[in-house]
C-alpha cells in the first residue's frame, strides 16, 4: 500500500479493549506516520486517541443516530466520506460485520481480527484444559494491519510521559516525595472484583508508610465505597465521579503505580505508561489481555487447576468453595506494590 493510505479503524466497547487499541495506535501511528486513522468508537472513548497524530475520531452513537441496520447504514454513508482504502476491524461483532459488508460491497479492501476463540475455549475447559499463554490481544490488533500490508512492530513496553495535572487535582501532588499510587478496585463483572474488605485493608496498609492513595472507576455506589476510605484513611483521596475522562488520564500519568484488577484501569494505565500491579481470579493473563506493556509477575493471583475457568471475568470461579481471587491475602498486594515500588 501507499503511503497516503486512510484506514478506517472499528472498535466500539468495551472501556479497556479500546484502550488497547489506542496503544496499538499509538505505535502504529509513530511507525507510519503518513498514514490516516479514523477511528471508530464511542464518544466517552476519545480521550484515548487525542494525542494521536494523523488520528481522526469519528463517534458512533448506537442508542441513537445509528441504531439497528438504517441507523448502521447512515454510519456507513458518515465513513464513505473519507474515502476510505481499508477496514481494520478490531471487534468483530455484529456491527463491525454490517460497517464492514456495506464497505466490501464498493470494493474496499477489508481485514478481522482473529479473536482466537477456539483456543481461549481450550484455555478455559473444566478437564482437558490447554493450559499455555496464548497470543497477546493487541498483538491480534496489530495483525490486522499487517494483513493490510503495513510493517508493525509493538515495543511491547510502556511509556511513561506525564501530563499537565489538572487545576483542580494540583492540592494533591504538592508533596514530591511520597509516592502516588492508583487502586481502581472495582470492574465490570463482579467475579473479577477482589473483596472489598481485603481491599480496604490494602488501602489501610499503604496509607501508613505515607503514600499517597488515589481510588479510581466506578459509579455511584463505588463512589460512596471510595469515599468512606478516604474519610478514614491519610492520604487517601477518591477521585469517582470528581474528574472527566480526560482529566483522569492526566492524573494517572503522573502516578508512580497503579493497582488493578484485571479490568479498564490496568489498560488506562498502560496507555498513559504507568506499570500496573494487576490482582486476578478467575480470569488469567495467559487469554491475552494483560495490560499492554505490563509484566506477568506484576500479576498477583493463585495458581489452581480451574483457573482459569473464564475469558472474560463473567462466570463465576469454578475453585470450590471460596472464590479463587478471595484465596489472595491483602499482604501479598501490599508486598508486591512495595517490592514494586522499591525495585
Amino acid at each position: 500500500m501507499s503511503s497516503t493510505q486512510k484506514i478506517i479503524v472499528l472498535r466500539f466497547s468495551a472501556m479497556g479493549d479500546v484502550a488497547m487499541v489506542a496503544s496499538v495506535l499509538q505505535e502504529f501511528s509513530e511507525q507510519n506516520p503518513k498514514v490516516e486513522l479514523i477511528m471508530v468508537s464511542r464518544p466517552a472513548f476519545k480521550p484515548f486517541f487525542d494525542h494521536i497524530p494523523n488520528l481522526i475520531f469519528h463517534p458512533i452513537q448506537p442508542k441513537t443516530t445509528h441504531k439497528g441496520i438504517d441507523g448502521l447504514y447512515k454510519l456507513y454513508q458518515e465513513l464513505r466520506s473519507y474515502k476510505p482504502d481499508a477496514i481494520a476491524d478490531l471487534h468483530d461483532n455484529l456491527r463491525s460485520r454490517a460497517i464492514s459488508t456495506f464497505f466490501r460491497l464498493t470494493g474496499v479492501k477489508i481485514r478481522r481480527i482473529n479473536k482466537g476463540r477456539a483456543e481461549k475455549k481450550a484455555l478455559t475447559l473444566t478437564s482437558n484444559k490447554v493450559f499455555k499463554p496464548l497470543k497477546k490481544t493487541v498483538e491480534r490488533y496489530a495483525d490486522v494491519f499487517r494483513n493490510l500490508d503495513f510493517n508493525l512492530k509493538l515495543s511491547h513496553k510502556i511509556n511513561k510521559s506525564p501530563q499537565a495535572i489538572p487545576e483542580q487535582a494540583q492540592n494533591l501532588f504538592i508533596n514530591k516525595t511520597t509516592k502516588k499510587i492508583g487502586i481502581s478496585p472495582f470492574a465490570q463483572h463482579i467475579y473479577k472484583v477482589y473483596n472489598l474488605t481485603k481491599m480496604e485493608e490494602v488501602v489501610a496498609s499503604l496509607s501508613k508508610p505515607g503514600y499517597e492513595i488515589f481510588i479510581f472507576g466506578g459509579g455511584k455506589t463505588e463512589q460512596e465505597i471510595a469515599g468512606e476510605w478516604s474519610k478514614k484513611y491519610t492520604h487517601t483521596h477518591n477521585l469517582i465521579g470528581n474528574f472527566n475522562l480526560t482529566e483522569e488520564l492526566a492524573i494517572i500519568s503522573n502516578l508512580d503505580l497503579m493497582l488493578s484488577m484485571d479490568s479498564s484501569g490496568m489498560h488506562i494505565a498502560s496507555l498513559v505508561g504507568v506499570p500496573v500491579v494487576s490482582v486476578w481470579g478467575p480470569t488469567h493473563p495467559y487469554a491475552g489481555f494483560l495490560g499492554y506493556g505490563q509484566l506477568e509477575s506484576d500479576c498477583v493471583q493463585i495458581d489452581h487447576p480451574s483457573r482459569p475457568n473464564s475469558i472474560y471475568g463473567n462466570k463465576p470461579c469454578l475453585c470450590g468453595v471460596e472464590s479463587c481471587i478471595d484465596l489472595i491475602k491483602p499482604e501479598t498486594i501490599v508486598d508486591k506494590i512495595k517490592e514494586k515500588l522499591n525495585g
